[in-house]
């Protein structure tokens, strides 16, 4: 007998769920590092880097709070090496992207953490790098993108995938300046 297809895209379909950007908590970093170190546990050396990466990375940018944690792994299409350790540590994954730089994401149950994993040397671990930096140090750029996450929260939306989607824009706007700046490779 052949193995099942794996489910691919979002695990369990669209989720409708209110938008709600916070005002920025200091106690994000601790929260980050709490599960930096619950993930550093669950994959040992399988984890070859970590980053708070996101809204709540970024100090005094308004956010969803939820904090977005990225860990690098030799090969992100491998979930044998990392997947049931994750799992065992209490996340839950929520989307498999085989086609989109074999990305997985994975989540707490209480929805408030999400780890995304990534392959060493994918473009994507940049690109989210170069994105919180910028926001880190541009107060104009920060403004402008808590603006622009403000309006779009007001909306309804059928799927955060949707929300997030919609802010493409502003973001690819604001990694044209890093780039610009010289602050960003390619």
């Amino acid at each position: 007998m052949a193995d099942e297809p794996l489910e691919t895209g979002l695990i369990g379909g669209a989720e409708q769920r209110e938008i709600r950007i916070a005002e920025y908590d200091p106690g994000w970093p601790a929260v980050f590092e709490r599960h930096a170190r619950i993930i550093a546990g669950a994959l040992g050396g399988r984890a070859l880097r970590s980053e708070h990466i996101g809204s709540t990375s970024v100090p005094g940018l308004a956010a969803k709070p939820v904090v977005d944690i990225l860990v690098v792994v030799p090969d992100s299409a491998d979930e044998s090496a990392y997947l049931s350790p994750l799992r065992e540590a209490g996340y839950v994954l929520r989307v498999r992207e085989p086609d989109w730089h074999e990305h997985r994401m994975l989540r707490t149950p209480e929805r408030d953490v999400h780890v995304h994993v990534y392959s060493e040397g994918c473009a994507e671990i940049g690109r989210y790098l170069a994105f919180r930096d910028r926001l880190r140090a541009s107060d104009e750029d920060r403004r402008r993108y808590e603006a622009v996450k403000r309006e779009l929260a007001a909306r309804e939306w059928p799927d955060m995938n949707d929300y997030a989607n919609a802010k493409t824009e502003v973001v690819e706007s604001i990694l044209a300046a890093s780039r610009a700046a010289g602050e960003t490779p390619g």
